[in-house]
């Protein structure tokens, strides 16, 4: 294993210093926790959003903290869900009285552990409420969910939620908007190699040098299919077709994100970019605006997943609506 680390056991805390130390402007480690807040942190009177789970996945959580997004994340250790007591401090260090929504990924340990801290925060009479992201067409059920994962859709859901927030909405309105988002998000995901997670030592999975894994979740989580590697058009158009049979997007205005997953050269993510494009155009669906990068990662995984979200006037202006969040622009 090479990595650029100290010690194994102190990957995140480390981190989150170093982001701290990055963004001194931005934002802020709440004291003896794995929490990262806004600076201003409460914002009085604003519905305050707060995600999280297992690291490894940056620049998700804690990236996406800013004006029009997230108000925290709690970060656990990696591909781990964080602990109750840590989702719960993340709820009382942002609420500024109007209530705080939670953005889990369905994943089983950060849905019960996420869920557990919302009546914590309840019993305390602060107002929680919630939305379970589960956008990927690959599985119904895998080895570490019942139901759907929640994977690069989730960011798009932290966006327009968060959007929606800073408008001075209710919980009850950022609720609404969150499950618009959920119910029209659609991914899907594939990797051409693994990653190690540092305390392990040792890869999560192993593929062939010419083999590929259809439908992989974010922790290296099995999917469809396993083959021999394909050309780039032709990942896109499985990924894609996928896609689209799973929700009706004809004659429709979408989002596109074409995410990395660590270590994919840009190069390769617009390659498939340019094959999603043409097949949505071949489709009368029309783009109405593309994001290629690294949003939902899996350490130094290799591979590539592709999000679609359909769009209508309300998620458009949410979705372009300013952010100040590190690794998010609009």
């Amino acid at each position: 294993m090479k990595k650029i680390i100290n010690d194994p056991n102190m990957v995140v805390e480390e981190m989150l210093k170093g982001m701290e130390i990055a963004f001194p402007n931005r934002l802020k480690v709440v004291p003896n926790t794995k929490v990262i807040v806004r600076k201003d942190a409460p914002v009085v009177n604003k519905v305050a959003l707060v995600s999280g789970g297992g690291s490894g996945h940056e620049p998700a959580h804690a990236g996406y903290i800013g004006a029009g997004m997230l108000d925290a994340a709690v970060v656990g250790e990696v591909f781990t869900s964080p602990t109750p007591d840590q989702v719960y401090e993340a709820i009382k260090a942002v609420d500024g009285g109007a209530g705080v929504f939670l953005v889990i990924k369905n994943y089983t340990g950060d849905v019960m552990n996420f869920e557990m801290a919302a009546e914590l925060a309840e019993a305390e009479g602060i107002k929680v409420d919630k939305v379970v992201v589960n956008d990927d067409v690959a599985v119904e059920d895998s080895s570490f969910t019942t139901g759907r994962r929640g994977i690069a859709g989730t960011v798009f859901v932290h966006k327009i939620a968060g959007a929606k927030a800073k408008t001075g909405a209710t919980l009850e309105e950022v609720k609404r908007i969150a499950e618009k988002v959920n119910d029209n998000v659609r991914s899907m995901g594939m990797a051409i190699s693994p990653c190690t997670v540092p305390a392990a030592g040792t890869p999560s999975f192993e593929l062939a040098d010419n083999e590929m894994e259809i439908g992989i979740g974010i922790h290296g989580e099995p999917g469809i299919e396993r083959k021999v590697i394909t050309s780039a058009d032709e990942i896109a158009d499985e990924l894609t077709q996928k896609i689209l049979e799973d929700l009706d997007f004809n004659d429709s205005e979408v989002a596109v994100m074409i995410n990395g997953l660590g270590s994919t050269p840009e190069m390769e993510l617009f390659i498939i970019n340019a094959k999603v494009n043409e097949i949505l155009t071949e489709k009368g669906i029309k783009v109405y605006k593309t994001f290629v990068g690294e949003y939902m990662t899996s350490l130094e995984m290799a591979g590539c997943s592709v999000t679609l979200l359909k769009l209508d006037d309300e998620l458009k202006q949410l979705l372009d609506a300013e952010s100040s969040a590190p690794a998010f622009r609009v």
